[in-house]
């Protein structure tokens, strides 16, 4: 601890001389964004993609997408996987041996991202200064860093294909890489941090944390409140406020906090700050910059650059994608992004919509394969978010997850969305949280409510409420349980409702 103390008023110091910096790129961000490409694909030139489509004879952005094709994981996987089995100079022009596991559930297959040390230092690590300078600038008299930072982080495993090459989930590989003061600072100890087994995990991050000076914590909502749970249940504590009573900062991001908002509030047992970010396997693409405002600041100075393709060109054979000259606030777009990992023209999956021009601030909207567009209803994650946590304020519910599918047309009647919800408190009437949630949904999405009139192509949602842990169990039945890994929001068919169902009944 005397180190924690003596470091932290330093990196207080130089977090807050970052904020000139930011304040650069913030006012020229198309500038930005031209040199970011320009270095990429100078650096990129000798490779052998870049020199297959020629990257010494690009000289425009214009040049750059009309050469290199849009490219999905699948497009990618080739290449990635030869860089695993120990090639080098094939996406990128220095080594990378580090691999984020995606943690997708849109497939029982893996992903694997390659994270140079470029990515790390000038785009990750990069982005959490520029985060924390962020802070620092609306919080002038904060006690950050005098504590020490809970990170919910995954596990790490070495890649049997190469001795050399190894992953694991992004945080993983962040903590395992981190520099030397970033151990001192966070907590708990890294073999623990790295634990891939959940339930245990949990366990031990409880009874090791307990009496730690926690000032911040970082981690995917669902498991950050089983950890509290257990450490209330273990302390017999009323609040988190009352373990920690310090904490100031929680960070999130991977799923919306809507959701969630209030079940923390009531939990920590005092006013604190959220903020939200938005950090993936492929790079760290913004952060919220103004406390309790929508939106996050879109960082355009961090090794990647970035391209918006309108979500209805998805699917097309020559999709067209925009640049921040052109985007409108309001609609999705789907991120297509070339990163100084290696990553070319790499369509990201994340739906976004920017809330703001000037400076770029962006939220996460849903995913392009997340969506219910059964009837032309064209309902997005960003709207059942919203749907949820109006039913339960309305209702005095409280929602731990949910997914939703539709259901077909059929002899029996007109076609719907079935709703499997898992409440941490469920509301006195199921039908009247139905109910809301309907009137929300209608409120927010007006193809919805077209599609709802007089239950002419949609009649009322069907909602079953599911016994708490069936959606982790599920996950665990997929080797997902944990880490970033989250249940799939919404679906536009019927089998991920179906497999937990098939879990529920079990």
């Amino acid at each position: 601890m005397p180190t924690v103390k003596l470091l932290s008023p330093a990196i207080s110091s130089l977090a807050r001389m970052r904020l000139w910096r930011i304040e650069g790129w913030k006012s020229h961000p198309q500038d930005a964004q031209r040199e970011v490409l320009q270095d990429l694909v100078t650096a990129a030139q000798y490779t052998e993609f870049g020199k297959k489509y020629n990257f010494s004879h690009l000289f425009n952005i214009k040049s750059f997408k009309q050469t290199v094709p849009i490219h999905e994981y699948e497009d990618m996987k080739p290449y990635i996987q030869r860089i695993m089995n120990g090639e080098q100079n094939v996406l990128w022009n220095t080594p990378v041996y580090w691999f984020a596991k995606s943690s997708g559930t849109t497939s029982d297959k893996s992903k694997f991202i390659p994270v140079s040390e470029e990515s790390l230092e000038d785009c990750h690590y990069k982005a959490a200064k520029d985060v924390l300078t962020m802070y620092y600038q609306f919080n002038p008299d904060s006690d950050l860093l005098t504590g020490k930072g809970l990170v919910l982080g995954g596990s790490h495993t070495i890649n049997p294909l190469n001795h050399e090459a190894q992953y694991g989930d992004l945080s993983a590989v962040l903590l395992q890489n981190s520099p030397f003061w970033g151990h001192w600072l966070r907590t708990p100890d890294l073999s623990i941090a790295l634990m891939d087994e959940w339930e245990s995990k949990i366990e031990m991050l409880a009874q090791s944390t307990i009496k730690e000076n926690v000032t911040s914590i970082s981690g995917v909502p669902t498991w950050t409140l089983v950890l509290f749970r257990r450490i209330l249940e273990i302390t017999g504590k009323q609040t988190m406020a009352e373990v920690w009573p310090n904490l100031e900062l929680y960070m999130h991001g991977g799923v919306s906090f809507t959701p969630y908002r209030e079940q923390f509030q009531k939990l920590i047992g005092k006013p604190i700050h959220y903020l939200e970010m938005y950090n993936a396997s492929e790079g760290f693409f913004a952060a919220q910059d103004i406390p309790g405002e929508e939106g996050m600041l879109l960082f355009v100075d961090h090794g990647i650059f970035m391209e918006f393709m309108p979500v209805e060109e998805y699917g097309k054979p020559m999709p067209h994608t925009i640049g921040l000259n052109e985007v409108k606030t309001g609609k999705n777009y789907a991120m297509v992004i070339s990163t100084n990992g290696g990553l070319w023209r790499y369509l990201l999956g994340d739906t976004i919509q920017f809330t703001s021009l000037d400076p770029f601030r962006i939220k996460v909207s849903g995913r392009l394969k997340h969506f219910m567009n059964a009837f032309g209803e064209e309902v997005i994650v960003d709207n059942t978010d919203r749907a949820i946590s109006i039913a339960c304020e309305r209702t005095g519910a409280v929602v731990n997850d949910y997914t939703a599918a539709p259901v077909y047309f059929n002899d029996h009647g007109n076609g719907a969305h079935e709703w499997l919800v898992e409440f941490e408190k469920e509301p006195a009437s199921i039908d009247q949280f139905t109910q809301e949630l309907d009137a929300a949904l209608k409120n927010i999405n007006s193809d919805y409510e077209a599609k709802r009139h007089k239950n002419i192509a949609l009649r009322l949602p069907l909602l079953r409420s599911l016994p708490k842990g069936v959606f982790n169990t599920w996950l665990k039945s997929k080797g997902k349980l944990g880490g970033q890994h989250k249940v799939p929001r919404l679906s536009n068919d019927r089998k991920y409702l179906e497999e937990i169902l098939a879990v529920a009944h079990a």
